[in-house]
């Protein structure tokens, strides 16, 4: 059964790194999810790139609900996320890694949850520690064995998209306390939450925001800081998942213990 899931970018999957690579589609009430899937030290490891193989899919319109619910019925515990990120902070700097501990949702059209009334109970889940402070803690420790530059914590601004945010948004969410801004991981984190998955972070900086940036922000500049740290993200993530113990419980997986836990 695979344990383990990368949520992210095509930059994270690398055939030299996993093996017996295999492609597969999970059906689920909300869509199908097409999904890779190899091993890395023994340990069976699932990708699923979220904007699809061609980064065609945009922020707003991303399959949330049947991702998380795809690597629930594979049995999956722990999954890592990669997200890009504008710093909001001026102490984390392009190709600086962040692992979020926090998050402030200003999504507007998303579906956030499996309990919406369609035949199951009304769930209000707890969100104290939103991202699994364990694997936030395999993460950091990762990192350090990899000489990574990494923040210990830091709160994401999750905004709808996909344009980017103006001058005076930034100046909002920075007085907040928000430290980064991206576009995809509110849904993601709270369902994963809601399905009983430990679930972390990995931001990388790719750019300042706006009103920070000296210049107009480009998606091209987000490619390009992104591919100059792909083998350091990719390092990153495959150490952490060899340091993951897939037997080690964690209260991520009982947040809906007084609700009956969830199911499929």
């Amino acid at each position: 059964m695979i344990k383990i899931a990368i949520i992210g970018g095509t930059g994270l999957y690398d055939p030299r790194i996993l093996e017996n690579i295999r492609e597969d589609t999970v059906v689920t009430p909300y869509g199908d999810v097409k999904y890779k899937v190899g091993e890395f030290k023994g340990k069976p490891v699932a990708f699923i790139p979220r904007h699809g193989s061609a980064h065609s899919i945009p922020p707003h319109l991303i399959n949330y609900r049947a991702n998380i619910w795809a690597l629930k019925k594979l049995g999956v515990t722990n999954i890592i996320a990669s997200t890009a990120v504008g710093s909001l902070n001026p102490d984390m700097g392009g190709g600086d890694f962040v692992f979020i501990d926090q998050f402030l949702d200003f999504t507007k059209s998303r579906v956030n949850t499996f309990y919406n009334g369609e035949g199951r109970q009304v769930v209000h889940v707890d969100v104290t520690q939103p991202y699994c402070p364990n694997l936030r803690e395999t993460l950091l420790k990762a990192a350090e064995g990899l000489g990574i530059k990494a923040h210990a914590k830091g709160t994401y601004v999750c905004a709808e998209g996909p344009r980017f945010e103006t001058p005076a948004e930034i100046k909002a969410f920075r007085q907040l306390g928000g430290d980064v801004v991206g576009m995809t991981n509110v849904p993601e984190v709270v369902l994963a939450r809601e399905a009983e998955i430990c679930y972390a972070t990995v931001s990388m900086v790719t750019n300042f925001a706006a009103g920070i940036s000296p210049h107009p922000l480009t998606h091209s500049e987000v490619l390009e800081t992104m591919a100059a740290n792909t083998e350091n993200i990719k390092k990153l993530i495959m150490a952490t998942i060899e340091r993951i113990d897939i037997q080690q419980d964690c209260s991520c997986r009982h947040a809906l213990a007084e609700f009956g836990g969830f199911t499929l």
